[in-house]
């Protein structure tokens, strides 16, 4: 069976980083912004390691300037999305981009990106459900305003609670207060930990942010213990080997550490983070992890089935989808 033809769950997408080049660059046109130092020759995001790739996204993030604009780039997003055959995805959403951390704009944004996310699950087959993001460069302040935007509006579309950003900024710890507001609204949790810096990194995130899954997490096979901890306690990690690829943190796809964690008995998910920077789909994650692992259709189905059990939506939508997860559906 063609793998690529799966029905696939996706719990680790940057909504702003997921946008298609045109789709920046009609927005762009359209405000009379010049973004042409981020693109290439052939009109794709240009960027070279990390701190330039959130650079470049954060310019992108410029030309959304209204609530009507994000609901075009979810539905756009997910109209990609669903090309993939992917059936149920939870995007990152930061009141940073959306309205300033104002919880009045941030109600008018959501709004919009519910919307549209009503019209794709309509007509295209995708459910998607949202997890506030706080940035971590950012700084604690604009974190617990971020955190009070997600236990504001925390209900069956707002799902979860996370940090990314620049995981050298700062320490887990300052982000507690945050991560603790959103626990008792109720959201569930989720942090970028273990990509660019160290297993202590992902140490700390679970000592003191107590979150649900990890964001990357992949140095983790450096500390054999630890490894063996996240299999024990059953540590969901959101991993996005395309993105660890393109971002030069590891040389190639059999060089990625997925395979190890997946036979070592870690609960693994995959994910494309910010497709088109990466220039990677879902259908295209699977297909070169078959292709670099020798995986068949009976371990994606397993991840797939993994990823749902460890989605933050309720146990109605999860049942829905687990239904079209089935063969005669997929």
């Amino acid at each position: 069976m063609n793998v690529t033809a799966l029905p696939k769950i996706e719990l680790h997408l940057h909504l702003e980083g997921a946008a298609p080049p045109a789709f920046i660059r009609g927005l762009a046109k359209q405000r009379h912004v010049d973004l042409s130092g981020i693109f290439d020759a052939d009109g794709n995001y240009r960027f070279a390691g990390f701190r330039t790739f959130l650079k470049v996204y954060e310019a992108a993030t410029e030309t959304l300037k209204t609530p009507g604009d994000y609901h075009r780039l979810t539905l756009a997003v997910l109209e990609e999305s669903a090309a993939s055959g992917v059936i149920y995805c939870e995007t990152f959403l930061s009141p940073d981009f959306c309205g300033g951390r104002d919880l009045g704009a941030w109600r008018e944004y959501l709004d919009a990106i519910r919307d549209a996310a009503d019209q794709a699950e309509r007509q295209l087959g995708i459910t998607l459900r949202g997890i506030v993001t706080s940035i971590r460069h950012f700084g604690p302040d604009k974190a617990r305003q971020a955190a009070r935007c997600a236990a504001e509006t925390a209900g069956d579309f707002i799902v979860g609670f996370g940090i990314s950003g620049d995981e050298t900024v700062g320490k887990p710890r300052d982000f507690a207060w945050s991560f603790d507001l959103a626990r008792e609204a109720g959201l569930r949790l989720t942090a970028h930990a273990g990509e660019w810096c160290g297993p202590d990194s992902i140490r700390d995130a679970l000592a003191d942010l107590r979150p649900d899954r990890i964001g990357h997490g992949v140095r983790a096979i450096e500390d054999p213990a630890l490894v063996d901890e996240l299999a024990e306690k059953g540590i969901v990690l959101e991993l996005c080997p395309g993105s660890n690829i393109a971002l030069g943190l590891y040389p190639g796809w059999r060089r990625h550490p997925i395979g190890a964690l997946y036979d070592r008995g870690v609960r693994i998910t995959v994910s494309t983070d910010d497709p088109p920077f990466f220039r990677t789909t879902m259908a295209r994650e699977y297909d070169r992890l078959a292709e670099a692992f020798g995986w068949d259709a009976d371990v994606f189905r397993r991840i797939a089935r993994t990823s749902l059990d460890a989605a933050f939506c309720d146990a109605d939508t999860r049942t829905r989808v687990l239904k079209r997860m089935e063969p005669e559906h997929a």
